[in-house]
């Protein structure tokens, strides 16, 4: 998924997992944390964690880290593009 053309969650069917993105030690916490959690699958293994879906961990879990991968991108963009979406919502 993308917001403003910048990626913040992909998905994979095989295996049922997704992409997101976190500051590096809270991704190296997570993984530490986590057996589910593995650096970033074709991504940047600094900044990136792919997350299975195995039932492991709630889903309250995963929502937030979709939504803190997503609060990172938006932290990133520039000034007028934050503002517009904040407007949008």
């Amino acid at each position: 998924m993308k917001v403003k053309d910048k990626i913040f969650t992909l998905a994979s069917l095989t295996p049922f997992s997704f992409n997101v993105k976190c500051n590096p030690e809270h991704a190296q916490e997570l993984r530490e944390q986590y057996t589910d959690v593995l650096p970033g699958y074709h991504m940047s293994k600094v900044h990136w964690n792919t997350v299975l879906i195995s039932g492991t961990i709630p889903d309250k879990q995963l929502e937030g880290w979709i939504k803190d991968s997503y609060d990172l991108i938006i932290s990133k963009l520039p000034k007028k593009d934050q503002l517009e979406l904040q407007s949008s919502i």
